[in-house]
């Protein structure tokens, strides 16, 4: 009778420690990947996203737990875990004075492939990240969304069975972030699996199949956007005043139903409240007090509300 191979997981993160000096970065963190998922980590600055991934990577030690990346224990087989991963960090690591093929020439050889090999890689993958027009000129000159792609070419000359990917697109303009959105969805469908952390909400509810929120070192909750959602429940009221630049009376007549938050941008009235709340009772309430508004409806809470409900601030602080 013949057996079905167990398949070890992409990344396992079991009880995960590490401290800098009386800091605690992680603690005790569990986090598995499964073979061929995209998982993004969500984190304030200082939750442990970034140290988790060094550690993972083999870039730092852990202090204490067990870390298997590609079915390879990161402390007594690193050697085998980077030959299976690629690492992409905040910063792109190129050359400014090579030009874009050089680059990818240059990551060809260090990683053992020949000249001729290293040559059709790059090629290959300029091609693929949309870069072959520039690719003979030196990428001081590329713009930060060409960048990030050139940075992630070079992070799959050798297509990696797991890809780490630290705040990828930080700092890219709406278009290119896209742009990086799609080719990391290819990597996925190629067989790679990929664990992301992100200071975007939207890139995590669009890229992931499962998300993990940490908060001090640890995992607070952990599941896809919309069960996170769930999770979190009740409905949003959102209220557009005539004059979208005079939100205080709309402000004034929700304030009794929870926190009140205004969108800069749009002057739109936001507050979150409990399922049943009578959305036409509201409606009432804002007509006696006199204010005037052009919209008004609920939705379910956007992820960066369940992020803020989890954690109590907000991704980025």
């Amino acid at each position: 009778m013949s057996t079905n191979p167990v398949v070890s997981p992409a990344i396992e993160i079991r009880g995960l420690v590490k401290r800098f000096g009386a800091t605690v970065a992680v603690d005790g963190l569990d986090l598995v990947v499964g073979r061929d998922e995209i998982v993004a980590v969500l984190g304030p600055n200082g939750a442990g996203k970034t140290t988790t991934i060094d550690v993972c990577s083999t870039l730092i030690p852990a202090g204490g737990g067990t870390v298997r990346v590609a079915g390879y224990d990161v402390s007594r087989e690193p050697a085998a875990v980077r030959q299976r991963i690629s690492v992409t960090g905040q910063f792109a690591a190129l050359d400014d004075e090579l030009t874009g093929t050089e680059n990818v020439e240059l990551f060809g050889r260090l990683l053992g492939l020949g000249r001729s090999e290293s040559r059709r890689r790059a090629s290959e993958l300029l091609e693929r990240f949309s870069l072959a027009d520039a690719a003979g000129r030196r990428v001081k000159t590329y713009s930060g969304g060409m960048r990030r792609r050139l940075d992630l070419a070079v992070s799959i000359v050798r297509p990696p069975e797991v890809l780490f990917l630290d705040e990828p697109t930080t700092g890219l303009d709406p278009r290119s972030r896209a742009e990086l959105w799609d080719i990391v969805r290819d990597l996925n469908e190629d067989g790679t699996s990929i664990l992301l952390t992100t200071q975007y909400l939207e890139e995590a509810d669009r890229l992931a199949h499962r998300i993990v929120v940490i908060d001090h070192g640890r995992v607070v909750a952990e599941g896809t956007a919309e069960a996170l959602k769930e999770r979190v429940g009740g409905s949003v009221i959102e209220v557009t005043p005539i004059d979208p630049a005079i939100p205080g009376p709309v402000c004034d007549a929700l304030a009794g139903l929870g926190q009140v938050v205004v969108e800069a941008e749009t002057g739109v009235v936001a507050v979150k409240v409990a399922d049943g709340v009578d959305v036409l009772a509201v409606a009432r309430s804002l007509d006696a007090a006199g204010v005037a508004v052009s919209e008004l409806g609920t939705r379910r809470p956007s992820l960066d509300e369940v992020f803020l409900a989890l954690t109590g601030t907000g991704v980025d602080a």
